[in-house]
Order: C-alpha cells, then sequence, then structure tokens
C-alpha cells in the first residue's frame, strides 16, 4: 500500500508542476523529472526490501513450528509433562510368625517389616519406558549392621517393536513361576510367600541381561531371555538359591538362557512352562560340577469364588559334585485351592514339597501344610492369618501360626 500511495502522489505533483506557466526553461524540466525517477526507484527499493523480509519472516515461522511438531512427536500421546509420564509405586509387608520347634529344629517368636519396596517408572515416549524396583528388606540395614538387605531387584528399559512384541535391556525379573513376577502382598494367599517357588525357582530372582516378549495370538504368549547365570557351589551344596548373583559384580562365564510359553485362551486360566539352560553353573569355578537345567510348568484358574494354583518345578544338574550330595536333582511342588467368600474375605489351603537334594535316598524331603484367610478391607489393603505345619524327612519341624498385613500402591 506505501509503493503505490508514494507512486501516486508524485504523479499529482507532477502534473501540478506542468500547469504552471511554462516560465522554466527545459533544462529545468529536465532536473525535475530526474530527482523524481529518483525518488519512485528509492520507493521501489523500499518495497522490495520489505517483501524480502516478509518472506524471511514466514520462513521462521514455518521453522519454527516445525520444531513444535518434532517435540510434540517424540513426546508421548497427549503431549504430557515430565511428572504426567513418571510413575511411583510400591508395596510392603509386616509379619509376625509363632512358631514352635521339634526335632531339633528352633522355635521363631518374631515380629520383622519384611519388605519395603518403591518402584519408579517413566515413559519417555509412547514406545520407550524405564522400570525400576527398590528393595528394603527386614527395615534396618547400614554399615554392614542390622539383619536387613538394601537390594535393586529391577531396572530396565524396555521397546516396543510394534503392537504385540516387545524388547528390554537391564535388570529384570527371570521369566518363571507364578511369584516370580508377581509377589505383592494383596496378589497371594498366606504371610510368608510358598516355600517350593523360593527354594526351587529361586524366587525373587532377578538378573541383568536382554529380553524379548511378546503375543502370538490365540492367547499364546512368549518370553525370552539371556541373562546371568547361577554361580553355587559345593559349600552350599549347590542348592539353586545360594546361586543367585543379583548382579552385583556378577560372574558371567556362562550366561543362562530362560524361554516361557504362556496361554490365558479361556478367560480365567493360564497356563505356562519354563526352559531355562546354564552351561555351568559355578561359573567354571568346579571342576566338578557342569551344566544345569530347569523345567518349569504351573496353571492358575479364577472361575467366580473358585481359585486353583498348581505349579511343578526341577532343576537337572550335570558334574560328580551335584550328584555326590544328591543335588544333581531338585524339584518341588505345590496345589493351592482357594475361595473368595466376598470382595474383601477369601480362605485358602496350600500343601507344598520340595527337596534340593533329592538325587539321593535320604531324609532330605520337606513336606509344609498351610490353610488361613486374607482379609481385604480395600483392593490394595490387605490383613492376612494362616496356620503351618510341618512334616519334614529329618523330624526337624516348625509348626505355628502367622499374622500379616500388607499394602501395594
Amino acid at each position: 500500500m506505501k509503493p503505490a500511495f508514494a507512486r501516486n502522489a508524485l504523479a499529482a505533483a507532477l502534473l501540478c508542476a506542468l500547469s504552471q506557466p511554462a516560465l522554466a526553461d527545459d533544462a529545468d524540466v529536465e532536473a525535475r523529472f530526474k530527482a523524481l525517477e529518483a525518488r519512485l526507484n528509492a520507493v521501489e527499493a523500499e518495497n522490495q526490501a520489505l517483501r524480502s523480509q516478509l518472506v524471511s519472516t514466514e520462513q521462521k515461522a514455518d521453522a519454527a513450528s516445525a520444531q513444535l511438531e518434532q517435540v510434540a512427536a517424540a513426546a508421548p500421546s497427549g503431549g504430557a509433562g515430565w511428572s504426567e509420564n513418571t510413575q511411583i509405586g510400591g508395596y510392603g509387608e509386616l509379619h509376625y510368625n509363632n512358631l514352635d520347634g521339634e526335632g531339633g529344629a528352633s522355635d521363631k517368636d518374631e515380629i520383622d517389616f519384611h519388605r519395603f519396596v518403591l518402584f519408579f517408572g517413566h515413559q519417555f515416549t509412547d514406545r520407550i519406558r524405564v522400570f525400576s524396583e527398590l528393595e528394603l528388606e527386614h527395615s534396618f540395614f547400614a554399615n554392614g549392621e542390622g539383619n536387613g538387605e538394601l537390594e535393586l531387584e529391577q531396572a530396565y528399559v524396555e521397546f516396543d517393536l510394534n503392537a504385540n512384541h516387545r524388547a528390554k535391556a537391564g535388570l529384570f525379573l527371570v521369566p518363571a513361576g507364578i511369584l516370580n513376577e508377581t509377589h505383592e502382598p494383596p496378589t497371594f494367599y498366606g504371610v510368608e510367600r510358598n516355600p517350593v517357588e523360593g527354594a526351587i525357582i529361586p524366587s525373587t530372582w532377578w538378573a541383568g541381561g536382554v529380553g524379548l516378549s511378546g503375543n502370538l495370538g490365540s492367547g499364546f504368549g512368549y518370553d525370552l531371555a539371556v541373562h546371568e547365570g547361577l554361580n553355587t557351589n559345593a559349600g552350599a551344596n549347590y542348592a539353586v538359591r545360594s546361586g543367585r548373583q543379583k548382579t552385583s559384580e556378577a560372574r558371567a562365564k556362562d550366561l543362562a538362557y530362560t524361554a516361557r510359553l504362556s496361554w490365558t485362551g479361556v478367560p480365567g486360566l493360564t497356563l505356562a512352562g519354563s526352559l531355562q539352560h546354564q552351561t555351568d553353573i559355578t561359573q567354571g569355578l568346579d571342576a566338578n560340577a557342569g551344566s544345569a537345567n530347569l523345567y518349569e510348568l504351573h496353571g492358575v484358574f479364577n472361575r467366580g469364588p473358585f481359585g486353583l494354583k498348581a505349579l511343578y518345578a526341577r532343576w537337572d544338574l550335570d558334574g560328580s559334585g551335584p550328584a555326590s550330595v544328591g543335588a544333581d536333582e531338585q524339584m518341588g511342588w505345590y496345589v493351592e485351592p482357594a475361595f473368595r467368600i466376598n470382595e474383601q474375605w477369601g480362605v485358602f489351603a496350600r500343601y507344598n514339597e520340595w527337596d534340593n537334594r533329592a538325587g539321593i535316598s535320604g531324609n532330605t524331603g520337606k513336606q509344609q501344610t498351610n490353610f488361613g484367610v486374607n482379609y481385604w478391607p480395600h483392593a490394595d489393603v490387605v490383613l492376612k492369618a494362616d496356620y503351618q505345619t510341618q512334616d519334614n524327612d529329618d523330624g526337624r519341624n516348625q509348626d505355628g501360626f502367622n499374622l500379616g498385613v500388607g499394602y501395594q500402591f
């Protein structure tokens, strides 16, 4: 608009000048024309500069808009902020045990805040996330004193490869058994976790490595993992639980390979089996030990108020060392029926058998029966009571009752 106005004004001035009496000579008229031409050229130059500035401004605006779109695309859906993409959770449980020992077993009269756990997770994008778990056991641990343990049980990054398959790397729970990956107090019956998975799986079992998980359709799912192996020894009679390295400067001469296949094709039913192979269960430190294989099967069924869990697990260890103490075969199983009276009350019974030296005939087997009640005043808070009785082959038994309170959030 400005250049057009200036042009019209100059033209009007020119007409006025021409309409005056012809007092000036030709030289004067020519000078005026040149002055007017110079003014017009200056206006044209100014107009061109303004057009260039406008184009530059539009280009900068387009670039800024593109950068904003890239940031929005990299953020999780909805463009949520850091706090909205970070999750904090946890669980805890307090136990009271009142057990009478017989046959040489000690009494146990004890109150213990067994576990205090915090979860931290963060969603970087729709396809990348991190999850971690920090646990304090037995309430107190400082400068090597106290009975407690401070442990990092999970810390891994997970990547969605597509809608059905995921990969992860870091510290994670080994995909085996029922309790190893899901053990928050409101999710299971009984004050203490079942002894079979503790002694044989051995739960809770975490390891550093890489893994793949996914859905195969028709209710089938899978988990594959390569991770640090166990590192047991003759001093512990090659018991698998003693070999957990907890990813603390873990020896990795012989890695472990774990695979699990699960099926949930019927509502309320989960069937699964895990296999694991390790070339040397002593990480090359014992020439008398060799490879180890874990075989595990379990089922979980819930229909209305009725529930049923069952699990069988077995280790086969090669080598003359494990065979000499019967640890070449370590096995266990349990079955647990339950009945949910209503949303708040449930009762259960569980029978357990296990033996970490089942390869020899002797008094090494253990049997334990539990029955009790859970009360949920809230879905994430539970009060528990159960009675246990043992009938171990060596006669060393602990019988009595357990009380507990637990929560999750």
